[in-house]
């Protein structure tokens, strides 16, 4: 199963505002630091904010965060809510008398399929964003950059690109650069998870 552009951007969404430990920030915040269209997140805060994950507030001094806790945010609820068909096939909707499936009533794929995608949303129903944004702290504890910081790295070294490198801390608290052999590398390699 491939989800939508829209339930990427909802779920990268709440892993930013959960970073942010409850502080307004900003649309436009959020798509910088991603890279991605400010136009197309519009439509996705606006939906996350309907469906009661986050909070939006207008005017000066507004903007957007989480409206609960990242506990009480499953990551299966977000899926659901911003997905606008779970249709792994044709056959799982209403048929059109004249493309009606002619196995249906002999064919098992559809059963499985099915089996598929409930153990696929069981994964993700086992999971709230709290487990989410615990598994970015542990590997920043561990040593490992996270992808946020390489994504910057990666921005930062495009021709005309004017930002600096990224650099994070390692779990002892020394610099380490977002690419090996810049100022701070520890000359180490992060610990890959087992």
């Amino acid at each position: 199963m491939r989800l939508t552009l829209k339930t990427d951007y909802a779920l990268r969404t709440l892993m930013y505002l959960g970073q942010q430990r409850g502080r307004l920030t900003s649309i436009a915040s959020v798509a910088a630091f991603y890279g991605i269209s400010e136009n197309h997140l519009v439509k996705v805060v606006h939906e996350l904010g309907r469906k009661g994950f986050i909070e939006t507030l207008r005017g000066k001094g507004g903007g957007i965060r989480l409206l609960r806790q990242p506990s009480d945010i499953i990551i299966g609820d977000v899926v659901r809510a911003m997905e606008d068909d779970m249709a792994l096939v044709a056959c799982f909707g209403p048929q059109e008398p004249d493309r009606a499936c002619l196995l249906t009533d002999s064919c098992s794929l559809q059963d499985l399929l099915h089996q598929a995608l409930r153990a696929f949303m069981a994964t993700l129903d086992a999971h709230s964003l709290a487990d989410m944004l615990g598994h970015a702290a542990a590997q920043r504890a561990e040593g490992m950059i996270p992808l946020q910081d390489v994504m910057r790295e990666i921005q930062a070294q495009r021709p005309g690109s004017t930002s600096a490198p990224a650099t994070v801390a390692d779990a002892s608290g020394s610099t380490v650069a977002g690419a090996a052999g810049q100022p701070g590398d520890t000359g180490q390699t992060p610990r890959q998870p087992s």
